[in-house]
């Protein structure tokens, strides 16, 4: 008889069973996809509010704004999942789908991804 991966009990059920119960499955999951250092989940935090801000203020999919408004909303220009070069070019930051292009005078266009 297999045993419960979180908490070692007796797995009553389906021979596959690899868990007791709800409760035990998700405490394992939740172990398993914690992030493991401060680091990670720093990174993660940041890349989740340049998302935030991206998709708050891009809600047409293409919208132009200045510098000064991204860095008053606390966007971090170090932290990006993609970077996209056109064949003109061009240079494209995504945070996902959510991108971002540098045009003259600090301005910036705001792009989504399509998928």
């Amino acid at each position: 008889m297999k045993a419960c991966l979180e908490c070692g009990e007796k797995i009553l059920g389906r021979e596959d069973k690899k868990f007791c119960s709800d409760g035990c499955r998700n405490t394992y999951n939740n172990k398993m996809n914690k992030d493991s250092t401060n680091l990670m989940r720093n990174i993660n935090n940041k890349l989740r509010k340049n998302y935030r801000i991206l998709s708050a203020l891009n809600i047409e999919g293409k919208t132009k704004v200045n510098r000064n408004k991204l860095v008053a909303h606390g966007f971090d220009f170090d932290y990006c999942t993609s970077v996209y070069t056109t064949k003109t070019g061009n240079v494209y930051y995504f945070l996902y789908d959510q991108g971002y292009m540098a045009l003259e005078n600090e301005a910036y266009i705001l792009v989504k991804r399509e998928s």
